[in-house]
């Protein structure tokens, strides 16, 4: 499990609240330019403009720790992301044989607010899951069943695959992690997001049909049958990202007939039925370098977070960029970190009381960094 460690408050004081934007950004680079290379402030793409702005590193979640993780000049972390990319920039920083190296001392994450959580991720608690894997225990043989989690889910998921010979996946190799998984078992079991995992197995060529979705509100065997459970090559959780659920088969429908010409571009978590209608399905990572080697006048309509979207909009006047919705939706969460809670964070940080440090136990950090090292290995 994850922990607060040294937070006296969650929220900034009023003081922050009442800055105006130039004089918040005005002290953020003043704490950048005294720490220096000592701080990297990570910004996920999802994150707003005004935030990135002030990010040394912006990137997918995994590929953010990776990196903080490597450096060697590092001695403080903020994440503006949410809570498990915190906690996966903890295990992967301070893992042992990299506090070893420095003689003991940890490197501080820092969450600038504690309320930048995922409700994907809080669709699968560590209890839910558990329970799940006991209860088709008594119908399948888990032995031969291989849990898989995503990137996004809490350290006790992660650690809960390491424990039980699973392994950690991102959008951009789930599929090279389900063939993994088949190598070592009959079935595969998929959480939290059933999207990610659906779309992934139907590439493969396995049948929706063996696919049962897991709920983990349903009294008996997650809303299954017997014979469902028998017959699953993936067993899938019932969960979903909020942002990319909202995407609609009506919504492709519109933007092609309105729109001569124009290329349907989304991220994996989409439900299939707009997956399938895609021109172009792939992960945050695949989505940016879709756009940035297209060429002048491509016409866009992509179904993923709102900010990156409008980021690549503004990055690409050379292309027609539109959001896959009339309805728009933000990543809630990530959008309550703002430049109030990153500079509070920061200057707490620098004189010396870190607030909102995200800290694994070592057990979950001990079992997390087994699957994560398992996909590492994945080519």
């Amino acid at each position: 499990m994850s922990t607060v460690a040294e937070s006296e408050a969650q929220h900034p004081l009023p003081p922050y609240k009442s800055m105006e934007n130039d004089v918040l950004e005005q002290r953020i680079e003043a704490v950048r330019q005294q720490l220096g290379d000592r701080l990297l402030i990570l910004g996920h793409h999802y994150q707003q403009d005004e935030v990135i702005a002030h990010c040394d590193l912006r990137g997918d979640s995994y590929q953010l720790s990776q990196m903080a993780a490597s450096s060697s000049a590092c001695e403080k972390i903020v994440f503006c992301g949410v809570h498990f990319m915190a906690e996966t920039a903890d295990i992967l920083a301070n893992r042992p044989d990299r506090v070893e190296a420095r003689d003991g001392r940890r490197i501080p994450v820092v969450l600038p607010d504690m309320a930048a959580g995922c409700s994907m991720a809080d669709m699968a608690a560590i209890n839910q899951v558990e329970a799940a894997w006991e209860d088709m225990g008594e119908i399948i043989d888990t032995e031969q069943v291989i849990p898989v989690t995503y990137i996004n889910s809490a350290a006790s998921l992660k650690a809960f695959c390491g424990r039980h010979g699973g392994i950690v996946c991102t959008s951009s190799n789930a599929q090279a992690v389900l063939q993994w998984a088949f190598e070592r078992g009959q079935r595969v079991f998929f959480f939290p997001d059933q999207h990610l995992g659906r779309n992934t197995a139907l590439k493969m060529g396995i049948d929706v049909e063996a696919m049962p979705v897991w709920d983990p509100y349903a009294m008996e065997l997650g809303g299954n049958s017997e014979a469902a459970l028998e017959n699953s090559r993936v067993i899938l959780w019932k969960g979903h990202c909020s942002v990319h659920q909202m995407f609609r088969p009506e919504h492709v429908q519109q933007f092609r007939e309105k729109h001569a010409g124009i290329k349907i571009l989304v991220h994996p978590e989409c439900p299939r039925e707009v997956n399938d209608l895609a021109d172009v399905s792939g992960s945050t990572g695949k989505i940016i370098q879709t756009v940035k080697e297209s060429p002048a006048g491509t016409k866009w309509a992509i179904g993923t977070e709102l900010h990156l979207v409008n980021r690549l909009k503004q990055e690409h006047p050379e292309q027609e960029i539109h959001f896959l919705s009339p309805v728009l939706c933000m990543c809630a969460t990530m959008y309550r970190i703002d430049l109030a809670h990153l500079c509070w964070s920061l200057e707490n940080l620098r004189d010396g009381h870190p607030v909102n440090v995200i800290g694994v136990d070592d057990e979950t950090s001990k079992w997390s960094l087994v699957a994560l090292e398992r996909m590492l290995a994945v080519r």
